[in-house]
């Protein structure tokens, strides 16, 4: 399963790409997390079905000083992108 999703609230300046990535490595998915202008965080998040859905879960917590309002799906992603482990994009 593979998702695109933007968080949303203060989810910049909180440390929250770094905590994803930390995640999504414990859950052995792949794929990408990055900072947005309009200060929400995007990611893409590749894997088993239980785990994608356990990541989008923890997306709603994220590190202790982050406060997030919304974890909206983007799009099932299709493209062929390959992902080969978990990174942060800048």
């Amino acid at each position: 399963m593979k998702t695109h999703v933007l968080i949303s609230g203060q989810v910049q300046g909180v440390f929250y790409r770094a905590h994803t990535k930390q995640k999504a490595d414990e859950l052995g998915l792949k794929g990408w997390v990055r900072n947005r202008e309009d200060g929400k965080v995007e990611a893409v998040f590749e894997g088993p079905k239980n785990k994608v859905e356990e990541m989008l879960k923890w997306c709603w917590k994220g590190p202790s000083i982050s406060k997030v309002t919304s974890v909206k799906s983007i799009t099932s992603v299709k493209s062929k992108e390959r992902l080969d482990r978990f990174e942060i994009r800048y």
